[in-house]
């Protein structure tokens, strides 16, 4: 072990010791009590000391959930944690039960509240609820004064005294850490200080003991290969030959000039968007989380570059809408307490705040030309978190830098393929640190690889951990249909071919017809996923879309309505969906005119232009047959597939109910939430 890793071991070994020899700590123990509202679950609360080395500083009391072994007294315990820095872990306590259920018949499951979060005296200061316009340098600052000299005792090494006093109260001999994104930095700080109560390590999505680093160069660095990697296989003939090309070149003519593009709102009004490389960035960084927006990426970026902004507009309105709803999952001040604390910043700490930021540019010039491209070195410093940190006033010396081996205890690693906020380059380098460790990289996948992967590789590589034989490693594969790269929009009802069987304009117009509905129903999706089951679907509460160009759609119980709602320029479609009628009237200044409604064998009849047409119908995707997975599934979820599932429809339907498909598995909400793990 390198010195700097043993000073570091010294310190969280020194928190352990003194929490052993607290009089009152000796004696802790976990009162447990059922929880209200689930049997399986037992509730209690663990109090510890706020300063391990100082038990007369104060105390924290943890929020702690157990789920007992079902086969036997275990004594070793699961411990599950969550992400962030600043993200509750109670919460995903069934998502976790499903997720490491092939470890838990032998062993308890701890889930608890680190401190500073949920219910384990979360920290708050009236300067970041105060600021409307989201955190800056100076309301940062301000909340740590606020926050006062006991931020100290709120970073890493005072969890990891935390899971040992857990370890200590529960009477385990040994943890098993499973841990998400800042979860696995959690798990190797006290796999350091107590690798001999560790019986193995599940590091999703990791994040390396010095990170993150201070100019996520690692994520800039891995930008282009994700973005190669969603098109391979020719995924994108018909979209872009190169999506990297296509994001320099954004790039480059934002850096020219302002670039603004339009979305609509839900009730169809439209407002502007101001496009800029801060907002592309943190677009890339979403897709990590959200696998229908890494589908579309390719083809926004190309019709963006190529001066068609409506697509790109519209994510960066989603994704924006999105984060609005997010406050609540992190605990802001938490996360800057950790962060600013633990962060290597390129600064001295007694330095002023404007010396501080002169520190950070002059290491950015220093560093090699193109280590951020296609991004440039002067939007870095927007979009590392170097402002809001360099007013934050230290109340810690920085870090030791650990760079020697860590502990050799049985390691499986998960990285997705496609994660950005946490990339495969720097497993592989924690792996390389971890003697006998595994590391498995998961195809079509971002960060938090066993809440989002579309297939079962992750989890077929955990049920191996105590197993003799290393995991397989993934195969290659295509992603499933759904969430395969989509074409770009459209510019004109005459650049689309028209459907099969029916010519002219006509044709034309119901090709445009049927990609409206593909992407009502895409968005559909996301809208309901977004929401989650805190908001059930009524015709007081119905889920709204706007198009891509014009128009809006709701859904409520007993209907899918449209508004002339338009994708292709030119073409609006108004009408409704029910469970057994289905009538569209299509209009614009381009299409073809006319109504289609539900006939025989499930196809779209009526005229266009006078043209008769018939759109052939597919039987609509059959309801779940698992009643588990139903009674599993938000409420949202199951209004929107009650509503959608049993309708027939032509060919565009289908792609509508495949989505629906998607929503309705196990996985999905956490696959599109935007919870930062």
């Amino acid at each position: 072990m390198d010195s700097p890793a043993r000073a570091l071991t010294v310190v969280l070994v020194a928190a352990a010791a003194a929490l052993g020899a607290a009089p009152a700590q000796a004696s802790a123990h976990i009162s447990f009590g059922r929880c209200p509202r689930d049997n399986a679950l037992a509730c209690g609360r663990l109090t510890v000391p706020l300063d391990p080395g100082a038990p007369g500083s104060g105390t924290v009391s943890l929020a702690i959930r157990r789920r007992r072994a079902p086969l036997g007294a275990a004594r070793s315990a699961v411990i599950a944690l969550a992400g962030g820095p600043g993200q509750a872990a109670i919460p995903f306590t069934s998502d976790f039960i499903e997720t490491l259920g092939p470890l838990l018949d032998r062993r308890d499951l701890i889930v608890f509240d680190q401190r500073g979060t949920g219910r384990s005296h979360p920290l708050a200061c009236p300067a970041l609820r105060s600021e409307g316009g989201g955190p800056i340098a100076g309301a940062v600052a301000e909340c740590a004064r606020q926050i006062g000299p006991s931020r100290r005792f709120y970073t890493t090494p005072y969890s990891v005294a935390d899971i040992e006093a857990i370890r200590i109260a529960g009477n385990y001999s040994k943890l098993v850490l499973y841990g998400t994104s800042y979860g696995t930095k959690v798990a190797l700080q006290y796999a350091q200080a107590h690798p001999s109560h560790v019986e193995a390590l599940i590091l999703d999505s990791v994040v390396a003991p010095n990170g993150p680093g201070a100019f996520q160069l690692s994520t800039f660095a891995a930008i282009p290969g994700v973005l190669r990697r969603l098109c391979a296989l020719r995924q994108c003939a018909h979209i872009t030959r190169n999506p990297v090309a296509s994001l320099r070149g954004l790039l480059a003519r934002i850096a020219r000039r302002p670039l603004y593009g339009r979305a609509i709102g839900g009730h169809g009004r439209p407002h502007r968007v101001n496009i800029t490389a801060g907002g592309l960035f943190e677009l890339l960084l979403e897709g990590d989380l959200d696998p229908i927006l890494r589908s579309e990426m390719p083809a926004a970026l190309a019709s963006a570059a190529r001066g068609q902004p409506a697509m790109l507009a519209r994510m960066l309105a989603r994704m924006q809408s999105a984060g609005e709803g997010d406050l609540g999952e992190i605990d802001t001040p938490l996360y800057y307490t950790t962060t600013c604390e633990e962060t290597l910043f390129p600064w001295l700490r007694s330095s002023t705040p404007k010396q501080r930021l002169a520190e950070a540019a002059a290491k950015l010039a220093s560093l090699p030309h193109g280590a951020f491209a296609p991004f440039s070195a002067r939007q870095v410093l927007g979009e590392s978190g170097i402002g809001e940190c360099a007013a934050w006033p230290y109340s810690t010396p920085a870090p030791p830098i650990s760079s020697g081996p860590l502990p050799a205890v049985p390691t499986l690693i998960l990285s997705g393929a496609e994660d950005l906020r946490t990339p495969t380059f720097d497993a592989r380098r924690v792996a390389a640190r971890i003697p006998g460790s595994h590391l498995v990289v998961v195809p079509n996948t971002g960060h938090d690889v066993l809440g989002t992967e579309p297939g079962s590789c992750g989890q077929e590589a955990l049920r191996t951990l105590f197993s003799p034989h290393p995991p397989a490693a993934c195969k290659p594969a295509r992603p499933p249909v759904f969430l395969r790269p989509t074409p770009p929009p459209p510019r004109t009802l005459r650049a689309l071919a028209p459907l099969p069987g029916c010519s002219g304009r006509a044709g034309r117009t119901l090709r445009a017809l049927a990609l409206t509905l593909s992407y009502l129903g895409r968005e559909m999706a996301v809208a309901m996923l977004e929401r989650g089951g805190s908001t059930p679907i009524s015709s007081h509460a119905p889920l709204l879309v706007g198009g891509l160009r014009s128009g809006w759609s709701s859904l409520t119980r007993s209907a899918l309505r449209l508004h002339s709602l338009s994708f292709v320029p030119g073409v609006t479609v108004t009408g409704t969906i029910r469970r057994e009628r289905i009538v569209l009237r299509i209009g614009g200044s381009a299409a073809a005119h006319g109504t289609l409604r539900l006939g025989a064998h499930g196809a779209l009849v009526g005229r266009l232009d006078h043209v008769r047409v018939t759109l052939r119908g597919h039987a609509a995707i059959a309801a779940d047959s698992a009643a588990d997975s139903a009674r599993r599934e938000p409420q949202a979820v199951r209004a929107l597939g009650s509503t959608l599932a049993r309708l027939s429809g032509g060919p565009a339907l289908r792609e509508v109910l495949s989505m629906i498909a998607f929503a309705r598995s196990p996985g999905a909400h956490d696959a599109i939430a935007s919870a930062r793990r």
